[in-house]
């Protein structure tokens, strides 16, 4: 009985599940999720009233990623527990250019980059990657003053855009009245995906607010 008991022991004590309750395994998942959040709306939703530099006039921004995230069919990872080292300031600072601010490079690395078992540099050169290959509409650039319009015509945009691409792998979110974020499903070779149930959450207002770059 002895003997069972130290085998069950030790089994436990090298079990995956163990490991588990601090953080799922890098590198483990099914697909990406390239989320795309409209500067501006974030701007007038919060980032005006943190002062954050992504919001200065001088920026410019429209269409930021927000991150690339690994994805399960059902939930998600994060927080992984990774060998590889994090990334450096010099390294999230090159990422303003299309997240904003170094910041949210660095969340994105520690919260999500962490589970695909990549390195920093190599997360964020396949998230430029994933970026680049997005033809962002270009008429929400066009716009001088804030509308309101359905959130379906935003998902209708971005599909005329990538003809690649099919309803079920696009979804748009909102926050507060906004248009908050285009989610786009991709493989692991970024190819477009069908999303999983739990990403598919299609706004459904037909008055949603979208504000111009300053």
């Amino acid at each position: 009985m002895r003997l069972l008991i130290l085998c069950l022991v030790t089994l436990l004590a090298v079990s995956p599940r163990g490991a588990a309750a601090e953080g799922e395994i890098a590198g483990e998942f099914d697909y990406y999720v390239l989320s795309l959040s409209w500067s501006p709306n974030w701007c007038a939703l919060e980032g005006d009233a943190r002062r954050s530099p992504q919001c200065d006039a001088s920026q410019d921004h429209g269409w930021i990623m927000h991150g690339l995230w690994p994805q399960f069919h059902r939930g998600y990872p994060s927080f992984c527990h990774t060998v590889e080292r994090p990334p450096s300031r010099g390294m999230t600072a090159t990422m303003a250019d299309i997240m904003g601010t170094p910041g949210l490079a660095w969340h994105q690395w520690k919260k999500h980059g962490s589970c695909t078992g990549l390195s920093a540099a190599t997360y964020f050169e396949t998230s430029r990657e994933a970026y680049a290959a997005v033809q962002r509409p270009a008429v929400f650039r066009k716009l001088t003053k804030g509308i309101t319009l359905p959130a379906s015509v935003v998902e209708a945009a971005f599909l005329k855009s990538n003809p690649e691409m099919s309803a079920d792998g696009v979804t748009v979110t909102c926050k507060n009245g906004y248009i908050q974020e285009v989610r786009i499903c991709l493989s692991k070779t970024l190819a477009p995906v069908p999303c999983g149930r739990d990403v598919i959450k299609d706004c459904t207002l037909n008055n949603a607010l979208f504000a111009p770059i300053k």
